[in-house]
């Protein structure tokens, strides 16, 4: 790896249940290791990281920049990895490239001959949704990620063929499936992962879309449910 350490990305995602970290280059993906410890990504992602770098002979030094799931996604799953990626880029001086989460879902569906519908459960009766046309590799934003109901989304839906993906398709299938030009992603293609989140980085990273570490949020399309109290 060392003669191009250097093209190197690490890919975090930590925006579901099943996390994974990744090194991806240009030519492939390098390493790429999933953990799925429910939502307690801090007790494994640090470890998984080091065991990634291990396997590539490598170290933080080395990679080019950071890559991380920004969201849809777990409110708390998100601020980890978000934390992570910035304190491994502070501490290497590291550029920083966000990925939705929802793009990276549609974008492992390419060349796909309808749009693809990419759907997370958002808990409390919604899903975060977006739709993307993936018909030349990549994807094409068609309509922006938001928190909506099923059954909207479903009505937006009505009789125009898509291809749904994710957790939140699998939870609302039957619900989906009212739309007779529906079609569903296979299950191993349902869940973000590093790997693809590295890949879209690198086309990001040579665009110069990098993330400003003081200012960069999670994007949580609505309010999380837990918030601090006021002070006095």
């Amino acid at each position: 790896m060392s003669a191009h350490d250097r093209d190197v990305i690490l890919a975090l995602d930590t925006a579901t249940p099943v996390g994974s970290v990744a090194l991806c280059a240009a030519a492939g993906i390098v390493v790429s290791r999933y953990f799925d410890v429910g939502l307690q990504h801090s007790q494994r992602l640090f470890g998984e990281v080091e065991a990634a770098l291990e396997a590539a002979d490598m170290d933080v030094e080395g990679v080019r920049a950071v890559a991380v799931a920004i969201g849809p996604g777990s409110f708390t799953g998100l601020r980890i990895g978000l934390s992570a990626a910035k304190g491994l880029c502070l501490a290497a001086g590291k550029d920083l490239v966000t990925v939705s989460t929802l793009e990276a879902l549609a974008a492992r569906l390419p060349f796909a001959h309808v749009p693809v519908c990419t759907v997370l459960d958002a808990r409390k009766r919604e899903v975060y949704a977006a739709l993307y046309d993936t018909a030349t590799g990549v994807p094409v934003e068609l309509a922006p990620p938001r928190a909506i109901a099923p059954a909207q989304l479903v009505q937006e839906r009505a009789n125009a063929p898509t291809i749904f993906t994710g957790d939140g398709a699998t939870a609302y299938r039957e619900l989906l499936a009212g739309n007779p030009a529906a079609q569903f992603a296979p299950l191993s293609c349902a869940r973000p992962d590093a790997g693809t989140i590295g890949w879209l980085a690198l086309s990001k990273l040579e665009k110069g879309q990098t993330a400003d570490l003081a200012s960069v949020e999670p994007d949580y399309l609505r309010s999380p449910d837990a918030r601090p109290l006021a002070r006095a």
